[in-house]
């Protein structure tokens, strides 16, 4: 906070920026509910054990906006939970709470997942829109699906590195401590085929229920086959996956599995493209871990 300004007025609020991770968990998780997130406060505590970021409270310490980051690379970082209160979003508080991200994560070209309220703001920021995110949700239905063979199996420990070997084809960055939190207390499945690694999809509680990812692939049937267990295992709950397959055997099964599309985010890019990044005929990323983290 040495440049931008760390005080501002909004509408009859005196308001000052504090590091969110000196704010009490349950004044953010009323932030979120009070916009219709789901996130519960356990995820915003996942959230702040991974990540960075800024909170703006008025006077009396209630939490009026926040913004968040996460370190991927040295050069790279994702920005998440951009929330302003219902009744100051037209007062400048978002775009001052991103222009204290964009200087803190200063050189790194950012990537991020907009909402239709957020895209004005960030796309007058200089990012540029780049893919349609489907966040894809319901009661969980299980279902027979078609996979090339392999075995689906549990993660154990001797598979760690290739299944971040995988990721890190996939998504471009090294997101090592990215896993470290999400296997805390994610279930996670790998696929096996001729004593490699191809695959693998992380299944933990999220919001409303369970949310599927990051689910990385070479195959589209290979990353259904990572699915079906936790399909299975979550059949008659809630269950979220978010992904920008947006037609193909991978979003055709969640359909079938019971997870239409709820609502579509955009991923947006400032300071170089993000996902252009991604070899096109190795790896992919087919369901992200969350908005906030890509």
């Amino acid at each position: 906070m040495n440049r931008a300004d760390s005080r501002l007025a909004l509408q009859s609020f005196d308001t000052r920026l504090t590091d969110i991770n000196d704010v009490d968990v349950a004044h953010l998780h009323a932030l979120s509910i009070s916009v219709r997130w789901p996130h519960r406060a356990e995820d915003w505590e996942m959230l702040r054990q991974y990540g960075h970021g800024v909170a703006a409270l008025d006077e009396i310490g209630r939490v009026l906006a926040t913004a968040m980051w996460f370190p991927h690379d040295a050069d790279f970082a994702t920005v998440g939970m951009m929330i302003t209160a219902p009744r100051l979003q037209t007062y400048g508080a978002g775009r001052w709470t991103l222009e204290h991200v964009i200087e803190q994560t200063h050189p790194r070209f950012l990537g991020l997942n907009a909402t239709r309220a957020g895209r004005r703001l960030y796309a007058s920021l200089g990012f540029v829109a780049e893919r349609t995110v489907f966040q894809c949700q319901g009661e969980a239905v299980f279902i027979a699906a078609d996979t090339d063979g392999g075995e689906a199996r549990a993660l154990t420990a001797d598979d760690l590195p290739q299944i971040l070997a995988l990721d890190r084809a996939a998504f471009g960055a090294d997101r090592s401590r990215l896993y470290e939190a999400l296997l805390s207390t994610a279930r996670a499945v790998v696929l096996e085929r001729a004593g490699r690694i191809v695959a693998h999809g992380l299944c933990r509680r999220f919001g409303r229920g369970h949310v599927i990812g990051p689910v990385v692939a070479s195959d589209p049937r290979d990353a259904i086959a990572v699915c079906l267990p936790h399909v299975r295992d979550h059949a008659g709950q809630f269950l979220r996956v978010d992904t920008r397959e947006a037609e193909g055997v991978f979003p055709e099964f969640l359909t079938r599995a019971g997870l239409g599309v709820f609502d579509t985010v955009t991923t947006m890019s400032l300071g170089r493209p993000f996902l252009p990044r991604i070899p096109a005929d190795g790896p992919r990323v087919f369901a992200l871990a969350s908005h906030a983290l890509g």
